[in-house]
């Protein structure tokens, strides 16, 4: 068991690094396409990556919190930095490249943040809630700075994939599933509601909306 809980703790800072340099270049991209200096790109992509997990252990008492911990986040922060300094055309061009980086980002922050908020003893409900948290807010924190309306509140399907996301780690893993192989499924699941939403231009209907049907089509 012991030799277990190492390995999954090894295969959680791995997808936290990963998590990190993929926030840490939309964060850059983000302040590309609003002419940002090299500094101000650099803080719009510290807070994008590491904005959510610092909020969310803030809330659970995590203290100090994660990337204080361990100065690989900031040399994640730092590559993600100068990967899109240094080939920023390159990156630009791949738009659908870093919707899926993005993509990926949130799932892999839903699941650190669920499990983490899980291991300190807070309710499944609510851990769930932190894991949404730690992939989105991140995101809104970038999405302010730069005054730009933030992705969650555009009718896309973005925080609700991570919930839903959620709310299946939790059953699989209460149905016995093993964590790397939970990790793998939920993530995919997280990715293609993502895709299945921006492929077919859906998203959740607004409070004016005289349809009122739940999901709907997007502009």
């Amino acid at each position: 068991m012991e030799g277990i809980d190492i390995r999954i703790e090894e295969l959680l800072g791995i997808l936290d690094l990963i998590g990190t340099f993929v926030f840490a270049v939309s964060g850059s991209m983000a302040a590309s396409s609003k002419r940002l200096d090299l500094f101000g790109a650099s803080f719009l992509a510290f807070v994008t990556a590491v904005g959510g997990g610092t909020i969310r252990d803030l809330l659970i008492g995590s203290l100090p919190v994660g990337w204080m911990l361990d100065l690989n986040y900031l040399y994640a922060i730092l590559a993600g930095v100068g990967v899109t300094y240094l080939f920023t055309s390159i990156v630009r061009r791949l738009r659908k490249t870093l919707f899926l980086f993005d993509t990926i980002g949130i799932s892999v922050f839903t699941i650190l943040g669920l499990k983490k908020a899980l291991i300190v003893g807070i309710d499944p409900v609510l851990a769930v809630m932190m894991g949404m948290f730690s992939a989105v807010l991140g995101g809104v924190i970038r999405d302010i700075l730069i005054n730009e309306i933030p992705l969650i509140f555009r009718k896309e399907i973005y925080a609700m994939a991570c919930l839903a996301g959620g709310c299946l780690f939790l059953l699989l893993q209460n149905n016995g599933l093993v964590f790397h192989w939970n990790v793998v499924v939920t993530a995919s699941v997280i990715i293609a509601i993502r895709i299945v939403a921006i492929r077919f231009h859906i998203g959740l209907g607004g409070i004016d909306d005289k349809d009122k049907s739940f999901f709907k089509k997007t502009l």
